[in-house]
């Protein structure tokens, strides 16, 4: 459990740092990619709901002091997303492949009103029309993102006494 929970926080340290210094300036159709998101979906559908939150609140914090923004915002909305995103692998089956797809479509939605509803009770100006206009471009690319990035999660959270399929021998 110790080296889940170091893994994650190293993973999300280096998904933070890659989407504050490559992936946020790359704006392909008006949308950026969320690759901490992706990471967080990632690793709530494997660890489950409670890990997710924090995976969540610790990438949201890390994230809104890299970006200099207001404290809290991302840590909220990421700590909401894992875990309802881990309640969602808990009660439907993680071993389903369109379960990461249908989590990061539907919490990239849900993030992107959550976002704008909460900067605008905040009294920061935010534009309601540039963010839903760049709405689709950010789902596809979170989606583009979501297979590679659930691979290497899956792979770096795999339990260690599994043994793959092929060595296993029958006597």
């Amino acid at each position: 459990m110790i080296a889940d929970v170091l893994k994650t926080g190293v993973a999300f340290f280096a998904a933070v740092v890659v989407q504050v210094t490559i992936v946020s300036s790359v704006a392909p159709g008006g949308g950026t990619a969320d690759l901490v998101l992706v990471t967080l979906a990632a690793v709530a559908l494997l660890r489950g709901a409670v890990f997710g939150a924090i995976a969540g609140f610790y990438a949201g914090f890390l994230l809104d002091a890299a970006n200099l923004e207001t404290l809290g915002v991302s840590s909220l909305l990421l700590t909401l997303a894992g875990y309802w995103i881990g309640r969602y692998g808990e009660t439907t089956g993680r071993d389903r492949a369109h379960a990461p797809l249908v989590s990061i479509a539907v919490v990239t939605v849900l993030y992107v009103f959550g976002a704008l509803a909460l900067h605008g009770m905040l009294g920061e100006s935010v534009s309601v029309q540039g963010g839903l206009r760049a709405l689709p471009a950010q789902i596809l690319l979170n989606l583009l993102l979501t297979v590679p990035v659930y691979a290497l999660v899956r792979r770096l959270l795999a339990p260690a006494g599994r043994v793959p399929l092929q060595e296993v021998e029958f006597s």
